[in-house]
């Protein structure tokens, strides 16, 4: 292995206003690694810092294993303009399509999950907040109301009772056809404020917003904090939770998102099979797969689900979730696949991969042969981070461990 520290100023990862922006940002350490049969360059630098062009207030939707917006961001103004098209097969929390909306790209978004869509499509559409606000105010909650199942381990009575109505009013308009943008835009709040660590969500302390514990395993939490729920006011918090999202948000920012919402497309389902878009459509792809079976998205959303009216055990069977390596590269055989289908010729794709299991397993090293089996050129694999010392470490897991923020994303170009 030949390894250099240099002044990386390669096409692809040169960015002046990133480097001029963060100190030392251009010293890069590079190398060439075999992966696969294949000779790949390897870069490991600062390319982007979480401050870098302070992320919109319109990204703080949390969401389980989702990538800052920085990362998107950094791809987005590289290898596109104005009008291209940018595609992310793996949508989650929309981070990604959210962000190329607000740089004036047009997108295409896909997730196995339909939480996706509720998530991310209503912030396309902002509405006023005074809207809100005025609607929230028609809201006539019923007290007698319950929900259809025992929530009681994480609300309180009158706030499952809110929640309730919410679930019962927001199902009717969408089944009536009835459901406009506030609508969507309370029912996005409303599914993102459900669980939380702060009373700016709706339940009592439980793990992380981005995930929902089980019922029983919430009765073991509040035990052991000696808790029980306390009122929360739905509807200040829906409200709260919209002057937050939107405090950053512009006009411009507000022409740039409808004239993206105009044109998106919204898929939910294999992103290995995606008919609805076009040969040769897309300019620039950013995403971060599923990695194996480490993290159960619907088993964390089971309660999200039910808010929705959505079906979780069909969920679950539709989403990646493969427990070994061969298992996820046959299913990430056949999303390259496509990937070069809808990929345009001398477009990119940044493919964001990650260790798993205590570092043992290091997806580039798997995805990187996938990539080029479907017929893409693997340009490098940037590691972006804040901090490394010691070149020795820098490929592997020891220097996450010592508390560095890193990314690992094989970079391909369709030629």
């Amino acid at each position: 292995m030949n390894t250099t520290t240099m002044e990386f100023d390669s096409d692809l990862v040169q960015d002046s206003e990133i480097a001029a922006g963060a100190a030392g940002a251009r010293t890069m350490v590079s190398d060439h690694a075999d992966i696969g049969g294949h000779s790949v360059r390897r870069v490991v630098g600062e390319f982007w810092t979480a401050g870098q062009r302070r992320a919109s207030s319109l990204h703080e939707v949390s969401y389980r294993a989702c990538f800052k917006p920085q990362l998107p961001a950094y791809f987005i103004r590289r290898f596109t303009t104005e009008g291209g098209v940018v595609y992310d097969p793996f949508s989650g929390r929309g981070t990604t399509i959210i962000e190329a909306a607000l740089s004036g790209r047009r997108i295409v978004a896909n997730d196995a999950n339909p939480l996706s869509m509720i998530l991310a499509r209503p912030r396309l559409d902002v509405p006023d907040p005074d809207a809100v606000a005025a609607r929230l105010q028609t809201f006539d909650y019923d007290p007698n109301l319950s929900p259809d199942r025992d929530l009681s381990m994480f609300y309180e009575t009158r706030t499952a009772s809110e929640i309730a109505w919410l679930r019962r009013y927001l199902g009717e308009r969408r089944r009536a056809g009835t459901e406009d943008a506030i609508d969507a835009w309370i029912r996005m709040i409303a599914t993102n404020r459900l669980t939380g660590h702060s009373p700016g969500f709706f339940s009592v302390y439980t793990f992380p917003p981005n995930q929902a514990v089980s019922a029983a395993s919430q009765v073991r939490i509040n035990q052991r904090r000696g808790q029980k729920p306390q009122y929360r006011d739905t509807k200040a918090i829906i409200l709260k939770k919209t002057r937050r999202l939107l405090r950053g948000v512009g006009r411009d920012d507000v022409v740039k998102l409808k004239a993206a919402a105009a044109s998106a497309v919204f898929l939910t389902g294999d992103a290995g099979s995606t008919s609805a878009i076009p040969d040769g459509h897309v300019d620039l792809i950013v995403t971060s797969p599923p990695f194996l079976d480490i993290v159960q998205y619907a088993d964390d959303n089971w309660l999200r689900c039910w808010f929705n009216d959505l079906p979780l055990d069909d969920i679950a069977r539709r989403l990646t979730m493969a427990r070994t390596v061969e298992a996820w590269c046959d299913k990430m055989g056949r999303v390259f696949a496509e990937l070069f289908r809808v990929t345009r010729n001398g477009g990119v794709v940044a493919f964001e991969v990650g260790e798993v299991r205590n570092g043992k397993i290091r997806l580039e090293d798997h995805v990187v042969p996938l990539g080029i089996r479907a017929g893409f050129q693997c340009e490098a694999v940037l590691i972006n981070t804040q901090q490394f010392t010691k070149t020795a470490n820098i490929w592997g897991v020891s220097n996450n461990r010592a508390g560095t923020n890193s990314n690992r994303i094989a970079v391909f170009r369709k030629l």
